[in-house]
């Protein structure tokens, strides 16, 4: 099977779909791997390498593209401006693509790759299930975004994390509050204490509260709550409107105190629920900071502004996108394992293709499929 590894072509995108680590597992076990030159370059991994990994390197897009079997990807297909033509019609009929796709069916890449007749696979929806813990890509970038928003609070903040005791007197340690206690929420509290903060944590799903409090951070929850507020996989759900009231005003307690306020609440598929006012802000601390990491499905704060700092009311509001592109090398290892695990569940022994749509994570994980005797033909 000949797999290809594009460079990525959207804006600010610095991650690699494969590494060269990956590259020579795929290679000793019968797989031929084609990278397009500089491919790896932004997360400091050379075309060298790839050739020291059994990769053939090529100049180009249409090179790399040509004869697919599988295309890994990062991001979605886009118009590539130095071709003047869009990705997916690069990529070769009944071609198998891997990649962060989203979960909409009618977005415009999504209906590209039906109408190339690719059987796309979107790493956005993989099932938080124990058995897919290993190709969960999601939880491998929201663990980086949880990272970076701790150090992104500490270095902005104007004001020592940890308490210290100095000739000028004692300094007492920041205050963090953390949105939401999924993967990058527990990064963040997990950073954050490493860093000498004081943290809180609040999450609508009671079930979490251990996790924080294993970190070494307070839990503020609603427990009226309970199961109501956790959906199939373990993510949380929209809640009422009753239940945001009385979220809000919890939140607003733990905001007056802060000094650095992180929020990462999310709803796959949803616009990111509104958890801090403008009103909320304006009661905050003089100097302090928030990092929304849900900037780019809408904010969890009011006045977030998607790839953009700004300050209100002497507040500092940070609303970074593609948080794990910020950490390359990290980023690309870790999605490289994760594609490598999904690729390895597509393979026989023998190393030949072979989807098997009975498969729990083959059939959720699919956004577009071609015709049984397209995947048929050449493939297996």
């Amino acid at each position: 099977m000949r797999i290809a590894v594009p460079l990525e072509v959207t804006p600010g995108e610095t991650r690699v779909s494969l590494i060269p680590e990956t590259v020579g597992k795929l290679v000793k076990a019968g797989q031929e791997v084609v990278v397009q030159s500089g491919a790896g370059m932004r997360a400091y991994f050379t075309d060298q390498a790839y050739k020291d990994a059994g990769a053939a390197v090529v100049s180009n897009a249409r090179e790399v593209y040509a004869k697919a079997d599988l295309v890994a990807k990062v991001r979605e297909p886009m118009q590539n401006a130095e071709l003047g033509m869009h990705e997916a019609d690069l990529i070769p009929e009944g071609t198998v693509y891997i990649g962060f796709l989203g979960r909409d069916k009618n977005s415009e890449a999504v209906k590209k790759l039906a109408a190339r007749r690719v059987t796309a696979f979107s790493m956005e929806m993989i099932p938080r299930t124990s058995r897919a813990q290993k190709m969960d890509a999601l939880s491998s970038m929201a663990s980086i975004a949880g990272y970076k928003a701790a150090l992104w609070g500490a270095g902005t903040l104007g004001k020592f994390f940890p308490l210290m005791m100095t000739a000028a007197g004692t300094i007492a340690p920041a205050n963090v509050f953390i949105l939401g206690a999924g993967v990058a929420g527990l990064q963040a509290i997990a950073t954050c204490r490493r860093l000498g903060a004081v943290v809180e944590a609040f999450d609508v799903r009671p079930a979490v509260r251990e996790e924080v409090q294993s970190l070494g951070a307070k839990f503020v929850g609603l427990e009226l709550l309970a199961q109501e507020a956790v959906q199939a996989g373990g993510y949380a759900k929209e809640l009422s409107e009753e239940h945001q009231r009385k979220e809000r005003e919890l939140i607003a307690i733990s905001l007056k105190k802060a000094d650095v306020v992180i929020t990462t609440a999310a709803i796959p598929g949803k616009k990111a629920p509104l958890l801090i006012t403008e009103a909320m802000v304006k009661e905050m601390k003089p100097g302090s900071v928030i990092v929304d990491l849900a900037a780019d499905s809408g904010g969890n704060c009011e006045l977030t502004e998607a790839g953009k700092d700004v300050r209100k009311h002497n507040v500092l509001i940070m609303g970074p996108v593609n948080v794990a592109a910020s950490v390359p090398f990290h980023a690309s290892q870790m999605y490289s394992r994760n594609v490598f695990a999904l690729i390895q569940l597509m393979l026989t022994k023998e190393g030949k293709l072979n989807l098997n749509f009975d498969d729990d994570i083959i059939r959720d994980t699919c956004i577009t499929r071609a015709a049984v005797e397209t995947l048929a033909a050449g493939k297996a």
